[in-house]
């Protein structure tokens, strides 16, 4: 439900969102540079608060730089976590609010101009303002915490300069609030906004689309790594020591999240993954409960084709036999001029059904999308969750049905393994598809409330002793005591099976005795089932070639090479190396036309694919090897590579540069521990930037044990011994030990202070 109370904005709620009268007319440079590079002051009766805060607060840092945090409350908690964070990377923190406030062309240009509107036909100032006046005491305090932490360190260090922000509100916590990379907005395409918000709106045609056709060409730098996790969760009768075992394997870009631990007298004590500028455990545990969330779920966004007409200068559109004005929001998108000369403003006059915004045109009718949109609730729901500490608490916060973005598998020290598959889940006609645009003139493509978490897919204490996610779709979570695909409609489960999937099943299938390092050997099996379908056909096809097909002298040798492989991925592995670059023209290829069919690529290429494109495509893979490395025969590791040169968000790489061997391969493959590249290639050598990111397996004894390892390390600062003290561990599949206690914590201090010190 949206609140869009007229509230009377502050002049710095103005200001922080970008929303002043000043911002009518360009700004001049030289006024807006000289702003950035003053320091950020506070009152000094505001900085005499914040240090009585501040002194209620401790941080420990361990020798892994991992900031342990100590406060009375847990607000005094939250705060000083946010000063840990902003410590170790306050650039991140502010580019997440940035986007998540709908600013990032101030920023970056124009370029970002619809990335920002996208943003703000959810998001305003009034509406964030009115619901955090409308939240419970506990959450307005930590909202206030999160605030003051941020603005006590600006204030502590004047030679940080933010990029916009400059002042943290505590209503803005409620713009950032559930945690998932990407979130739900991110399906509403840019360039399609573009199309229907670029110039003035029109009513326009249906335009056919030519469909695309399979061609072989030489493939592009590589394909994105898909978004994703692992997660596993191990019952008492499949464990050695008779405790639940969890995998915590998020596939998110790396840095994304640091690691933390947060503990207050009030009965937080929270370790594992935060999203930068967030006050609550993302993925992580307790001591006596774990909770690991992986992208996917039920179908929770749903298009509604418009029937719009325009009469005397507005649009209408039909519903229920009626004609209804649509609502019209001015949204006024500042961005930073060419060059950096000043400040533009253009407004947008945005379009909106009861469904919810208009997005895009297609087959020549408006398409508004619906979705969830209630960021009080999703911050109340991720924070309780962190708390929990058995399956009954765990249950009572998912009940809240605001994690619309993610599967949620659990083990806690009772004994308990559960799994739910999304949590957000609105109820509909089941007789309509709703993978595509429903009718938004009729009644019966309308939502029908939520449906309750019992309603829903879930796993509680699986007779087979384990629990599976891997991004994909439910039925295989638990061998044969998986939920049955026929007792649920199709929207509650919008994802198939993956190559990923297939895989931990296998893994998971017959092992007993698990244990925390024979759970990490599982979670990074080399094994790449994806290629499991796809050689023999490649095989097939070589050995159906005449004697006198050039194709068959010429690829003689890498198909001998694929023949002998054991389908592992290694550091010296020559055959992992071509099939990986076989695999990737296949997609090349094959991707208009699996999009088309809207099929995954992965699966595509298995079964739609001719002999004739599965042999150029070795041709074209081993050329590029060749044409790279100076020959196809170049083992895996001398390729597939872990660098970090710099703090930045957008991360360069270069060849010529120190960089460390990973073994590991993309999800796209099958392989458990994922590592790809999704920035743009610039160079001939992979360099992962998305994948395994952090990780932690935990034992739910008497006694919590657990082990983790950071992609790099904890801190953004190339300056900091934290800035890739873990990434040799994290290129071998090593762990580290999890200092959870503060007797292990006094053990291996660095260094303990209180914020500001």
């Amino acid at each position: 439900m949206k609140l869009r109370l007229p509230l009377p904005l502050s002049t710095a709620l103005l200001v922080a969102f970008g929303l002043s009268a000043a911002l009518t007319v360009s700004v001049p440079a030289a006024a807006a540079a000289a702003k950035a590079r003053a320091p950020v002051s506070l009152a000094a009766s505001e900085q005499a608060r914040l240090a009585a805060r501040a002194a209620r607060v401790t941080i420990v840092r361990d020798t892994w730089g991992i900031p342990h945090v100590f406060g009375s409350t847990d607000a005094d908690t939250v705060f000083g976590l946010l000063y840990a964070q902003a410590e170790d990377d306050f650039h991140r923190i502010e580019r997440n609010y940035i986007n998540a406030l709908g600013r990032l062309a101030e920023v970056e240009g124009e370029r970002e101009l619809w990335r920002d509107l996208r943003m703000k036909l959810y998001v305003t100032p009034a509406t964030l303002q009115a619901q955090y006046a409308a939240s419970p005491a506990w959450l307005r305090q930590l909202m206030v915490a999160f605030a003051d932490g941020l603005n006590f360190y600006l204030a502590r260090h004047p030679e940080v300069k933010p990029q916009l922000i400059r002042h943290f509100e505590p209503w803005m916590a409620l713009a950032f609030s559930e945690g998932s990379i990407g979130g739900d907005i991110e399906s509403i395409d840019l360039k399609q906004l573009e199309a229907m918000y670029g110039q003035p709106a029109t009513l326009a045609a249906a335009t056919p689309v030519p469909a695309p056709t399979l061609v072989a060409a030489l493939a592009p730098p590589f394909e994105a790594e898909p978004r994703g996790s692992n997660g596993f969760a191990i019952a008492p009768s499949r464990s050695a020591s008779g405790h639940a075992l969890l995998l915590i394997n998020p596939h998110t870009s790396f840095y994304f999240r640091p690691e933390v631990h947060m503990v207050s007298e009030q009965g937080l004590n929270a370790y594992g993954a935060v999203t930068w500028g967030q006050f609550f455990v993302y993925q992580g545990f307790n001591e006596r409960a774990g909770w690991m969330h992986t992208s996917g779920g039920g179908d929770v966004i749903d298009e509604y084709l418009e029937d719009v007409v325009e009469r005397h200068g507005r649009f209408y559109y039909r519903y229920d036999g009626k004609l209804r004005p649509l609502r019209t929001r001015q949204i006024r998108l500042p961005y930073k001029r060419d060059g950096g000369v000043g400040v533009g403003v253009r407004t947008v006059t945005a379009y909106f059904s009861h469904h919810g915004p208009v997005v895009r045109q297609a087959a020549g009718k408006w398409v508004s999308v619906k979705m969830m949109d209630a960021p009080l609730t999703a911050l109340t729901q991720s924070f309780l969750r962190t708390k929990a500490r058995n399956y009954s608490a765990f249950v009572d916060s998912m009940a809240l049905r605001t994690n619309s973005s993610n599967n949620t598998v659990y083990a806690d020290a009772d004994g308990t393994i559960a799994y739910f598959h999304g949590n957000f889940i609105p109820r509909r006609d089941s007789t309509i598809d709703w993978s595509h645009p429903v009718d938004g003139s009729v009644r019966a493509t309308e939502w029908q409330g939520l449906h309750a978490v019992a309603d829903t897919i879930t796993l509680h204490n699986p007779a087979s002793g384990t629990i599976l996610n891997t991004n994909n779709w439910p039925f295989a979570a638990a061998g044969a005591s998986s939920p049955r695909q026929a007792d649920f409609p199709r929207y509650m489960w919008a994802l198939p099976e993956n190559a990923r999937g297939v895989h931990a099943v296998r893994v998971l299938k017959d092992q007993s005795n698990f244990t925390l390092d024979s759970l990490i050997a599982a979670a990074y099996d080399s094994y790449l089932t994806e290629f499991e379908p796809l050689l023999p056909q490649l095989l097939a096809d070589w050995d159906a070639l005449a004697a006198a097909d050039p194709l068959k002298a010429q690829l003689a040798a890498p198909v001998a090479a694929l023949r002998g492989w054991d389908l592992r991925f290694a550091s010296a592995s020559v055959p992992t190396s071509v099939a990986v670059y076989w695999g990737q023209q296949l997609i090349a290829a094959a991707l208009p036309a699996a999009r088309a069919a809207e099929r995954p690529v992965a699966d595509y290429i298995i079964d739609a694919v001719d002999s004739q494109a599965r042999l150029q495509a070795l041709v074209l893979a081993t050329a590029k090897l060749t044409a790279d490395f100076g020959s196809w025969q170049t083992p895996w590791g001398d390729i597939n590579r872990f660098q970090r040169l710099s703090g930045a968000i957008d991360q360069r790489y270069d060849d010529s540069q120190p960089s460390l061997p990973v073994p590991f391969a993309s999800a796209t493959w099958g392989s458990l521990a994922s590592f790809g590249m999704s920035a743009k290639q610039t160079t001939k050598r992979i360099y992962g930037d998305r994948g395994n990111s952090f990780v932690a397996v935990v034992e739910f004894g008497p006694r919590l044990r657990a082990r983790s390892i950071l992609a790099g390390g904890q801190s953004g600062d190339p300056a900091s011994r934290h800035f890739s003290d873990q990434a040799e561990m994290y290129s071998k599949g090593q762990f580290k030990e999890v200092l959870f206690y503060p007797a292990d914590i006094d053990q291996h201090v660095e260094r303990r202070y209180h914020p500001g010190q």
